[in-house]
């Protein structure tokens, strides 16, 4: 939280927060409003770092990889409280992205 607090602009920030969740096996719902926040954050500054919403975003890039655990944290939680269509819009959106962060995150899960 404190991270958050400090930088509450960063996307990696925001993917600790969510993936600290997890890892105490917290709220799924709160997973997702985590998440949510980092992925619209890393949205923000891929755009202003001339992304146009499309293509990839390789995880070898390290200051991608808070937006790429977002979106992988979001889908998970998306599919944890049953809205199916958000799994799957961020599930294929990461694994359009990066295959290696989808393969990275995903692993074991599908």
């Amino acid at each position: 939280i404190e991270a958050v607090r400090q930088y509450p602009a960063s996307p990696a920030a925001w993917a600790a927060l969510a993936a600290a969740e997890v890892a105490r096996e917290g709220d799924a719902v709160n997973v997702y409003a985590y998440a949510r926040v980092g992925y619209h954050r890393s949205l923000d500054l891929l755009r202003r770092n001339g992304w146009k919403g499309h293509g990839p975003v390789p995880w070898e890039h390290e200051p991608n990889r808070g937006f790429l655990s977002c979106l992988g944290l979001l889908a998970l939680a998306a599919r944890a409280i049953n809205e199916t269509d958000e799994y799957e819009r961020c599930r294929d959106f990461l694994r359009d992205s990066s295959r290696t962060a989808y393969d990275v995150l995903f692993a074991g899960v599908e």
